[in-house]
């Protein structure tokens, strides 16, 4: 009878103790983060002029959020960024933790009249890194200033179509589409959309943003 109530008793302290931390651990491992979609891009995703809530990642989470999708949008954008900067600080912009990345790269290349074929392979190479990663990507595209002739401005918009074609990813033609040179959406220096102009971004954009973490 005495070693029958020791037994009881070690099975209902160590033995039930263990159960319920068994059980903890399963509940915690089955509760799932959101996906963590990050944005690398330069000033137009920073949110250049604008207060930290009104930078574009922060509004397209907010956007995809009241769509009823549960996802986490980090902004990995930095002013003055080339497709060059980019590329040269992949490792501490896009962590471990993201599931899926938009590029927004380009535009700076564009307004110093840089060679297309060198955004093409800075392109070409993150692209190539984030492949290596398995991470989904979805690139953003850009226009070159039209002030720049028409050789130039063919050979740099076409770098977007060029890559999606060759790493099969969505593409967003173009990241200012419904924005540029409009006084109204843009801020004083007509290169950096207003909070109303990231706005329009978004709702433009959402669409094939939504659809493209479907996919996942």
């Amino acid at each position: 009878m005495f070693e029958h109530r020791l037994i009881q008793r070690w099975i209902n302290g160590p033995v039930r103790f263990l159960f319920l931390a068994l059980m903890f651990v399963a509940g915690t491992v089955q509760a799932k983060e959101p996906p963590v979609l990050v944005v690398l891009g330069d000033s137009l995703s920073a949110g250049y002029g604008l207060a930290a809530q009104n930078a574009f990642p922060q509004k397209l989470q907010r956007h995809l959020t009241s769509l009823g999708m549960d996802v986490r949008v980090e902004n990995a954008g930095v002013s003055g960024d080339t497709t060059a900067d980019g590329l040269a600080r992949l490792d501490w912009s896009v962590g471990p933790n993201a599931d899926a990345v938009i590029i927004e790269l380009g535009a700076n290349d564009g307004l110093r009249g840089l060679h297309p074929e060198h955004a093409y392979a800075n392109l070409d190479a993150i692209l190539k890194h984030f492949q290596l990663r398995k991470l989904p990507v979805m690139l953003a595209g850009m226009r070159a200033p039209r002030n720049l002739g028409d050789e130039y401005t063919s050979a740099f918009d076409g770098i977007y179509p060029r890559l999606a074609q060759k790493y099969n990813v969505p593409l967003y033609p173009f990241f200012l589409e419904g924005v540029v040179n409009d006084p109204k959406l843009n801020q004083p220096d007509m290169l950096h959309p207003t909070a109303e102009g990231i706005d329009v971004i978004v709702r433009n954009i959402a669409p094939q943003v939504v659809e493209f973490l479907n996919s996942l």
